[in-house]
Parts: structure tokens; sequence; C-alpha cells
């Protein structure tokens, strides 16, 4: 018998030992990655393995604080669930704005409305069959505004979390105002969102093209990429450590890659998901008024307070008045023709850095005369660009941030961190740093955003350690036009929004300024574009340039 349960033990033993050795095979088979030549790389941001979560992209944090931090930050912009609906989505069920409404609520103490004075907004959501939404998660827009006057101001909302809402406006100028209150999306739209970035976080997917002689391969690349039998080429970017793959050729090296690309969207949306996201029914829509919806407003009475700016949880950083913007920051913003720029930025390096919407500024600056750009051969999309005036010693660039930048095409030579961009400069009492980055990182799960951030953050705090006296201005994210569904799955003000709360609390206590494109872009008349109309931008450069010459 002992030698029988000595035998039974021996044979389990080597069982184990056999499926030990297995597992240990497979995993390596999964995980062969074929990094570049330079050097090992010693930080590793992401895992390919599932999570909590039950994603494949998931980042770790490199350090106790780091893995703090990021929790704090995903705490603060943590949205309402929405109650489980059962599938398929009945429209029904869901958000209308043709039967929600809002009231205005009287004024505090009773008495007419001044100037300092908040104005309050009670907003309720019904569904599509008229029933009082029971629970909140719904995305609202609020404006106060003039038009004659050229007034507006952006409201704040807050979610009571029953169906109800709060928009709360500072009134800022005298006569009559008018309240705007927009649905973006539903509750059950945003539940979607959130979906489509946890489960599927490529959908928006890049390639390489690869080349050596008159061979060439294109393979698909991303931040991360499914879990396959193929192996990778590992593009980490050795200085910030931010991660980027690319399927490795079949015939060619890693080396071989010559440029990156948007490649493909999939909108992975079920069939009855789409009706969430129709453009004038439930997306990007105005609510209406159960009451009147505008107050007249007498000038401020003795003793009341100034309206001061908010920080980043209540009030507006500024307004727009005769169509130019008043920040409230303390800021002073003056109005620079075309040879007051040219005297402000007199003998000043201006660095900008970012996405399309910083570019927009670029060409701005360089319509002005005298400022002659500088023929580099760069693509028109990718940069980088450089203009000069000679006579006033004007120098502007522009450059494209690295991946996940979804242009067209840009050659590998040209894909720079913005941190890295940073710690090439100089800096000095001269010197002007713009940056603006955020629309390209929608689809992704926050933490890669959040990573991004941290690496310009350091970057920056490097840059002003050695030259304090370095001017760095941060441009926000702004609302858009949704009327096609690829702008909103792929680039929904919802996205917008969650990532301008995390750039602002992940850069204040700084000195650093910011440009509020969202207030901006909100507070204004003209219609939400991803690159704001002339006039927005004209405001935008003017507090730009109030930063650089106050």
């Amino acid at each position: 018998m002992k030698a029988i349960a000595s035998n039974r033990t021996s044979i389990i033993i080597f069982v184990l030992l056999v499926v030990f050795v297995l597992v240990f095979v497979l995993l390596n088979m999964q995980h062969k990655v074929h990094p570049p030549k330079q050097s090992t790389i010693n930080v590793s941001t992401v895992s390919t393995d599932p999570d909590k979560r039950h994603s494949f992209c998931t980042f770790q944090p490199h350090s106790r604080e780091e893995a703090l931090e990021e929790r704090l930050l995903l705490d603060s912009i943590a949205w309402p669930e929405t109650p489980l609906l059962p599938a398929p989505v009945s429209l029904e069920n869901t958000s209308d704005p043709a039967h929600s409404t809002f009231t205005i609520l009287p004024r505090r103490g009773g008495g007419q409305w001044h100037v300092g004075d908040q104005l309050e907004v009670m907003i309720t959501m019904s569904d599509f069959q008229d029933r009082s939404k029971k629970y909140g998660g719904d995305f609202l827009l609020a404006r106060l505004h003039n038009l004659k006057l050229g007034a507006g101001v952006a409201g704040q909302v807050v979610d009571h979390l029953n169906g109800s809402y709060s928009a709360v406006f500072s009134l800022l100028w005298e006569g009559d105002t008018q309240v705007e209150v927009t649905l973006v999306h539903s509750s059950e739209a945003i539940t979607v969102l959130s979906r489509l970035t946890r489960e599927h976080p490529d959908r928006v997917t890049f390639s390489s093209l690869f080349r050596s002689g008159s061979r060439s391969e294109t393979t698909l690349c991303n931040v991360c990429l499914r879990p396959t039998q193929k192996p990778l080429c590992n593009y980490t970017d050795l200085r910030t450590g931010e991660p980027w793959f690319c399927y490795k050729p079949k015939k060619l090296s890693c080396d071989a890659r010559i440029s990156h690309s948007r490649k493909i969207y999939r909108p992975n949306l079920k069939e009855d998901e789409r009706k969430l996201f129709q453009s004038g029914v439930n997306m990007k829509v105005l609510i209406q008024a159960s009451g009147p919806d505008s107050v007249s407003i007498l000038p401020k009475e003795e003793g009341q307070p100034e309206v001061k700016s908010g920080n980043v949880t209540a009030g507006p950083s500024g307004y727009y008045y005769h169509g130019m913007w008043r920040a409230l920051g303390g800021t002073t913003v003056h109005q620079f023709n075309t040879s007051a720029i040219s005297q402000c930025l007199k003998g000043k390096v201006v660095h900008m850095y970012g996405d399309s919407t910083i570019r927009q500024w670029f060409e701005y600056l360089r319509a002005l005369p005298d400022l002659k750009e500088v023929n580099l051969h760069s693509q028109r999309q990718v940069g980088p660009f450089m203009a000069l005036h000679y006579a006033n010693n004007i120098l502007v660039t522009f450059r494209c941030h690295g991946p996940p930048i979804r242009f067209y095409m840009v050659h590998t030579s040209e894909l720079r961190y913005i941190a890295n961009e940073l710690d090439g400069v100089n800096g000095g009492i001269n010197t002007i740093v713009v940056f603006g980055i955020w629309s390209h990182f929608s689809t992704f799960p926050m933490e890669v955003y959040i990573s991004r951030l941290r690496s310009i953050r350091r970057a920056v705090v490097r840059l002003l350690d050695r030259a304090p006296g370095t001017l760095v201005v941060i441009r926000t994210g702004n609302p858009k036009v949704l009327k096609r569904l690829y702008e909103t799955l792929t680039n929904s003000d919802w996205y917008t929004l969650q990532r301008d709360k995390v750039l602002r609390l992940m850069f204040k206590g700084l000195n650093v300024h910011l440009i509020d494109a969202w207030e901006m872009v909100v507070a204004h008349h003209l219609p939400h574009s991803l690159h704001p109309q002339p006039p927005i931008v004209k405001n935008m450069i003017d507090l730009l340039l109030s930063y650089i010459c106050p």
C-alpha cells in the first residue's frame, strides 16, 4: 500500500510539472515582443492581460503616488450609472429632449434680478413616453446669452441623480438674457460610450508602413494590441515610457518602419444602440422652457460682491460681452490688432505643440503681415511649421504631438512626444510654450491620457525649474458638432469633457495658464465646432497675447 501511495504522489508531481512547463511555454509564445535596437526599455506601462474591467488595454502606475493620483482622478470624473436596461434597448425608455423641460426659479429673497446675482434653472427629464426619469446621468450643456449684446456665459450643471438637474448662471451684464439648455447625450447613450471605450479602445486603428529596398509591408499598430500569436514590434518611447506597438511584418524587421497612419474605424455598436445617437432627435437638441426662458437684469446693487472666476468645479472662467471675451480670473483681456500683435511678440519665441486645434492658432498668427512661413517641405496637416518676422525677431513654430495622432500619414521621423520636445526648449522670459492635447485620446481608457499628461507635466516642471521666466499656456478641449455617427463615437463631447476635467486637475497649482476653450465655445452663439470659427479663435489669441503682454 505504501508503494502504491508513493507512486501516486510521484505521478501527481510529474503531471503538475508538465502543466507548469506547458503554461510557461504558451505565455512566452503569446507575449513574444521584438524591441527596437537602441536599448532595453525598463518602463513597462501597458499590460495586455484582462483586468477587473475585462479590458485587454490596462495601464499600471509606476509608483504608489501615481496609483493614488490616478484613483483620485478617476473618482473625480465618475459618471452616474444608468440602471441596466433590457436588451434590445428601447428608445421609448430613454431621455427625450422634446418631453423634457426647464424652469427658471425665482430669485432667492424675491425681487428683481441684478448683476452679480446667480440665476438657477431646474431641468426635469422625461422619456419618449413622457414619463419622468427617475435617475441621472444625462449630459447637459447650459448657456445664458443675449445675441444683440454679443453676450454669453456658460452655466454649471448639477445632477441630482433623480431625473432632475440644476443649471446655475452668474449674471454678468445688464439687460435681457435668455436661458438655453441642450441635451448632448442621454444617460443611456453615455453608458454605451463608456462600454465602447472599455471593450473596444482599438475601434480606431492605426497602421505603419515598413519598407526595405523594393519590399514593403503594412501592419496594424496601437497603444494596445489584442493578444495574438503574432510577434510585436515595441516602439515604447525610451524617455517618456509612452507605449506604442505594431504587429511585426512577416519578412521585414521592426527597424524598417517608415510611416504612421490612421487606418480604419469600427463602430462596434449593437443595432439597437444606434437609436441613441440621432442628431436632431436625442443628441445636441435644445430643451424647451415650461414657462419664460428669459429674465431682465438690472444694474448691480450697492454692496454686491464681484463675480470671481470659478475653479475646476464651479463658476465661469469668463464671459462674452460685445463679442469680446472677459476673463474672470484677474487677467484683463486686451484686443490686439495686427500691429499690436507684432509689438507684443517682438523678440519672442512661441513654440506650439499638439493637435489640429493648436495648428489653427499657428495658422492664425502665420496669416499676419511680415510673418513669413519658412518652407520646411512639411506635410500640410502634420508639420513641423515655422514662421519668422525678421524685423521684429519673432519666431513661431508648430509640431504635432506623437501617437495616437489620427492624421492620415506621418513620417516616423516626425513622431515626437511633447514632453521630449519641451526638454529641448531652453526657455526664458522671451519664450512662450503653448500646447493642447485631447482630441486624439478620446477612444482610449482614461489611464492612457493620464499617463501622457503626467509625462508632459514632468517636462513642464523641469522647464520651469531651469527657466522660471518661461510662459506656459495650455489650451483645453472644446465641444464640437455631433451629426455623424463617426464623430460621436470617436470624439463625443462627453469624452472631451472627461479629459478636460482631468487636464485641469493635473496641472492645478503649477505656474501655467489655461485658455478655457470649453467655456469659450459653450458661451458663444456660433455653432460648436472642433475647429472653432474665426471670432472665437480671435478671442483665444487675444487671451493668449494678454498673458504674454499683460
